[in-house]
């Protein structure tokens, strides 16, 4: 269970992930070793999952930003699995969602450029033998960028 100082330090941890013990425990009012015991301790028990750094894509060559949508043609259990073993191999596939309504996956994907998302759907998605259906969905500009989650 989560008291309020561990909620503000996964806010705090979420809006920057090097803070130092000393650092997080001067925003929480903490000692430094407190602070650092309670990060420890919500690592361990799995509430932090992990740190990236935030990369720009302009900034190393990735100019389309797609939302792609998957119908599959088949749900057997050994289709969803080939299908989501494809997906783990593709890089420029940043997140897959599975999903309720009309389409069954949802991907967020990167590519260099235009070209480069018609290759993957026309050289890797379609050509799956469970998928029926994609459709894509081009990001013109994102105006909120991912956020930290509400806790």
């Amino acid at each position: 269970m989560l008291d309020p100082i561990d909620s503000r330090l996964l806010t705090e941890v979420q809006k920057n992930a090097q803070l130092t013990s000393e650092a997080l425990g001067a925003i929480l009012n903490l000692s430094p070793s407190q602070a650092g015991r309670r990060r420890q301790r919500l690592e361990a028990e799995g509430y932090i999952t992990g740190y990236i750094a935030r990369v720009d894509p302009a900034r190393v060559g990735l100019s389309v930003q797609a939302f792609v949508q998957v119908q599959m043609a088949s749900h057997a259990p050994e289709a969803a699995r080939a299908f989501a073993s494809l997906i783990s191999t593709r890089p420029e596939v940043i997140s897959a969602w599975t999903l309720t309504g009309e389409a069954d996956y949802l991907l967020r994907v990167w590519c260099v450029d235009l070209p480069g998302l018609n290759r993957l759907i026309h050289q890797v998605l379609l050509p799956h033998p469970a998928v029926a259906r994609v459709q894509s969905q081009i990001v013109m500009d994102q105006f909120k960028a991912d956020a930290a989650l509400p806790v």
